[in-house]
């Protein structure tokens, strides 16, 4: 199966086939992808070279113009490093692009923490008027990113990973979407999460909710799921654990409810190692998630 990234280049090569608007700015990564898109709108595929502040400059100033640019890097080097101007060229202008990741949290073990970020979603929270799509498979991350360039000139980011659910979901680049049922507790599972619960959570007595556009949050579902779950909450979360417990919490608030949030943790793991290694130290994988979860809600088995 190909990864979200495989998907990205063909798609928006043929967005700036079809929509004028469209342009793409890249800061060498990625390149290679664009190559016959590059050769077709010369004047729409940029490469700024490694200077990861300009490339996010450079799409500020195409949205200036009334272009729609997708700004594409490592999210390290997308969010991270050019955060200046994200916040300003973007942020203080109120222009709008789409930002499309790739390496996520942990994705390229081997190239050290320069090229991990999972913060990324975490800083983008200290700013205002973001989307942010995390799709857990490479349909759905060909949905959200037709979801994103077709979002007027809205900011929005989407997270893509190497990691991925085994199959897709149909998705609306706005509501979670409710996978299972049950009366002992809620789990959110974001993106490529969403796997790892379902198997963590195999004959407990709990709702699964399933989220691939964590910003705006749909609080709306979570308070529905609640009705007949009760109101203890598990997010399990791709990127730095705890990032959307706040916002939990404010979709809870006029109710008496706990929240625990899971996700990587903040301590650097300094060995290189693969990527399971790095999931199963964060306790991402099914075995410690049914362990963390089924502590936390004291959740039974279906029919116990």
């Amino acid at each position: 199966m190909d990864t979200m990234r495989d998907r990205f280049a063909p798609v928006v090569s043929r967005l700036l086939d079809e929509d004028p608007r469209v342009a793409v700015v890249l800061a060498e990564i990625g390149l290679a992808g664009f190559e016959e898109a590059r050769h077709r709108h010369p004047d729409r595929v940029i490469n700024v070279g490694i200077r990861e502040q300009l490339l996010v400059g450079a799409g500020a100033g195409l949205a200036l113009t009334g272009l729609r640019p997708v700004v594409h890097t490592f999210a390290s080097f997308l969010v991270e490093r050019p955060f200046e101007q994200v916040k300003l060229d973007l942020g203080h202008q109120d222009v709008g692009a789409v930002l499309v990741s790739a390496s996520a949290s942990f994705d390229w073990p081997s190239g050290g923490y320069t090229h991990m970020a999972p913060g990324d979603i975490a800083l983008l929270d200290t700013l205002d008027g973001w989307t942010v799509h995390v799709p857990g498979h490479p349909d759905e991350a060909e949905t959200l990113l037709r979801h994103a360039v077709a979002a007027g000139d809205d900011k929005v980011y989407v997270r893509l990973s190497v990691q991925s659910n085994t199959e897709a979901l149909a998705v609306d680049g706005a509501r979670f979407r409710t996978v299972r049922e049950g009366r002992a507790g809620v789990v959110v599972a974001v993106g490529p999460m969403l796997d790892p619960v379902l198997a963590a959570t195999e004959g407990l007595d709990v709702t699964v909710l399933y989220g691939t556009t964590v910003r705006p949050f749909d609080s709306a579902a979570l308070r529905r799921a609640t009705e007949a779950a009760g109101t203890d909450v598990v997010l399990v979360e791709p990127y730095l654990a705890g990032t959307s417990t706040a916002v939990a919490n404010d979709a809870l608030a006029d109710l008496p409810h706990r929240v625990l949030g899971l996700g990587v943790g903040r301590r650097e793991l300094r060995r290189y190692g693969q990527i399971e290694e790095h999931v199963a130290a964060h306790g991402l994988d099914a075995g410690s998630l049914r362990e963390r979860i089924g502590g936390f809600l004291g959740a039974t088995r279906v029919n116990a």
